[in-house]
């Protein structure tokens, strides 16, 4: 069944100050920059004319609002192996393999979770006007474990409000080199693009505000496995403020040193929690260690 445009009509009560402001307090579901861009596209009119974002409107005045269908993706589905630990009709929650980019960019055109998340869920219905997955978080190419994507624009919506809100849970394991001291603690450094290596990330003077709070859940000759929970969510942010402690990530060769024990660093996203977009049910998801990092930590165990 082919989708269909979305008609909705608003009659306004008191006087407003901006066209695009009135549309982001109604209940249309659709962001403040979607209704801007609708409104630019001649998608909403005031008694029946054509108005711009900055349009301000009056007490009695009648706003149309038309929603297109999802205009289907220029990305391809592709079928990649990748293991599916919750699915509902508003989101799924996947065990990302290392190795795997989660957005097509340079020097990886396809061949990404988005890819693959394409061909995993034909139910996907539209984000943003676009037929593809809503990845409200990230992990690095080489990191593993658990990520949620929504399904729905609404869901995409409910949960980058917790993202920001920080209701969510995201716990990981990390084998970091030598024993922190204290054993359990709070990094509270802000982090921002590195002043002359702009690859790379870094603690600075004036980076945005980052927390990551972690505890040793096993000490070894040389290394200890740390759980770690992120109060904020910048880039490249576990691996930045363990480097900054003295402890880097095992195998990380962007802010440590290459290891025998792993061919990437040690990272593994196993916890997640947070509230279901649609139920408010609270959900929380585990997962082990994958095939790649295990040994690692059962030949420390052996000396």
């Amino acid at each position: 069944m082919t989708p269909e445009t979305a008609n909705h009509q608003f009659r306004v009560a008191v006087d407003e100050s901006r066209l695009d402001q009135y549309l982001a307090g109604q209940d249309t579901g659709l962001t403040r920059s979607r209704l801007r861009r609708l409104i630019v596209d001649g998608q909403v009119l005031v008694n029946g004319g054509p108005a711009k974002p900055a349009h301000k409107v009056r007490a009695g005045d009648l706003v149309s609002l038309s929603v297109p269908p999802p205009r289907p993706s220029s990305l391809v589905p592709q079928d990649i192996p990748v293991t599916v630990v919750y699915q509902d009709e508003s989101l799924v929650v996947i065990d990302k393999p290392a190795g795997l980019a989660v957005h097509p960019g340079p020097g990886h055109p396809d061949q990404t979770l988005v890819n693959a998340l394409l061909a995993m869920c034909p139910d996907i219905q539209g984000i943003g006007g676009e037929i593809r997955p809503g990845i409200v978080h990230r992990l690095d190419k080489d990191t593993s474990g658990l990520m949620m994507v929504a399904k729905t624009h609404q869901a995409h919506i409910d949960l980058s409000a917790q993202i920001k809100a920080r209701q969510t849970t995201k716990g990981y394991l990390a084998l970091v080199e030598g024993t922190p001291a204290p054993a359990q603690g709070k990094i509270d450094a802000p982090v921002g693009r590195h002043p002359r290596r702009r690859t790379r990330m870094a603690v600075v003077v004036g980076g945005k505000e980052s927390r990551t709070s972690y505890k040793t859940r096993e000490r070894f000759q040389g290394h200890s496995l740390l759980e770690l929970y992120l109060e904020t969510g910048r880039t490249h942010q576990i691996r930045v403020h363990m480097a900054h402690i003295g402890h880097p990530l095992v195998g990380d060769t962007t802010y440590g040193h290459a290891s025998p024990l792993v061919d990437r660093h040690f990272l593994h996203a196993f916890h997640l929690g947070f509230k279901h977009p649609v139920t408010g049910e609270p959900l929380e998801f585990q997962t082990g260690l994958p095939s790649d990092l295990a040994p690692a930590l059962d030949a420390l165990r052996q000396g």
